[in-house]
């Protein structure tokens, strides 16, 4: 109700219990507004020199003070003259989003899992998202967790950290959900490969491994952080095709996410693993990992190794991470998520984390990002059918 109208009310007549009163209040009324609590400060003029008046007066004036607050609360407080309800109101949506999910389809550890914790503590930090929720559903490359994803259709506070790896488990694991099934939000990173070796190997140079490695293509084990066709998968095969080695013989072991491969580079469980060097940064800094090469166009910041093209292998090959949302969710929710991601992607603190991470921006939404994923299904579907894992 307007303080307006209020102000009519208090003008005309009032009769309480017989008794008549004009103009009990002049027209004023201040009024502040809390959350969740509301004061109503109402201002009479002088009261009546008739202490019976006086006292008719002042039980009146309590009364209406209280049916004029209960009004207030039962109509709202700020409402405009258009008569908007406030939770609609612009200064209502204000502030960080709640109740937002984030799903990683592998282990703690892996690169799903380091982005996306990154990126929540970039929204939260930045006060886009507050309290925004990561965990973990592994399986199955993946897999698992696009099940799910798929059979959440139209809940839009949930959207599923995903990238290459995810696209290629989709078919060797012969999976019903289909990441084109999905509501595409946002392409965040790029990542090169890298080949690493544990400190204690005999391998210094990516000479010395391919040399080994085109002797006896099945003794050497590569180990992935991904299933067959994720980017872990898909780096060391490209690789033998380039140095020679038929990837058919290629001896690769997969395990669930970075977090799980750590240990099995640590412990010389591989002759070498291809993974994305972002999620070993601390290993590499510390001399437990060491780079032999990396894939990208570029060397890689703080990684102090030469490219595969430097070391007269000809391969690009880079890894890419994103993020989706469930079928059918509303426009309005695809448009909380995308507004949302492109606040972080502006944000001073992503661009840190890009550097920090060695991630290279490759942000795109909406209808570029659907055609980038529809065009990455049918290049990872095409490659697998050749390695007849599809």
């Amino acid at each position: 109700m307007q303080l307006a109208t209020l102000q009519t009310i208090y003008m005309k007549q009032i009769t309480i219990f017989g008794y008549t009163m004009n103009s009990i209040f002049f027209a004023y009324a201040r009024v502040t507004c809390f959350t969740p609590a509301l004061r109503v400060e109402l201002f009479a003029p002088d009261e009546s020199k008739e202490a019976e008046s006086m006292k008719t007066f002042k039980s009146m004036r309590v009364m209406a003070a209280v049916a004029a607050a209960a009004a207030l609360t039962l109509t709202g407080c700020g409402v405009t003259s258009s008569g908007s309800d406030s939770s609609t109101s612009p200064s209502a949506e204000s502030g960080p989003l709640k109740d937002l999910r984030i799903m990683v389809p592998n282990t703690p550890g892996g690169g799903y899992d380091t982005t996306a914790r990154v990126a929540a503590k970039v929204m939260d930090d930045a006060d886009i998202a507050a309290n925004l929720e990561v965990f973990n559903l592994a399986g199955a490359g993946g897999t698992v967790g696009l099940a799910r994803l798929v059979n959440e259709k139209g809940n839009g506070d949930l959207a599923m950290l995903m990238g290459l790896g995810v696209v290629g488990a989709s078919y060797t694991n012969e999976s019903d959900a289909k990441l084109t099934e999905t509501t595409p939000i946002a392409k965040l990173i790029e990542e090169p490969g890298a080949i690493m070796v544990s400190k204690d190997s005999p391998y210094k140079t990516i000479d010395d491994l391919v040399a080994a490695w085109k002797k006896d293509p099945g003794k050497l084990s590569v180990g992935g952080g991904s299933s067959p066709g994720g980017p872990d998968h898909l780096l060391p095969m490209q690789l033998a095709e380039a140095v020679g080695i038929d990837p058919k013989q290629v001896n690769f072991v997969s395990y669930d996410g970075g977090g799980d491969l750590l240990p099995a580079i640590l412990g010389n469980k591989l002759a070498f693993a291809a993974s994305g060097a972002g999620e070993y940064m601390q290993q590499i800094e510390e001399g437990s990992v060491r780079v032999l090469a990396t894939s990208g166009e570029k060397r890689l910041e703080g990684v102090d190794s030469p490219t595969l093209k430097e070391s007269n292998i000809d391969l690009i090959f880079s890894n890419w991470r994103g993020l989706v949302a469930p079928p059918e969710i509303s426009d309005a929710d695809n448009a909380k998520w995308t507004d949302a991601i492109t606040k972080m992607h502006e944000s001073a603190e992503w661009k840190e984390a890009l550097k920090t991470n060695g991630w290279t921006d490759a942000f795109m939404t909406g209808d570029d990002f659907s055609a980038f994923l529809t065009e990455q299904d049918e290049r990872v579907a095409s490659v697998l059918k050749t390695l007849g894992l599809a």
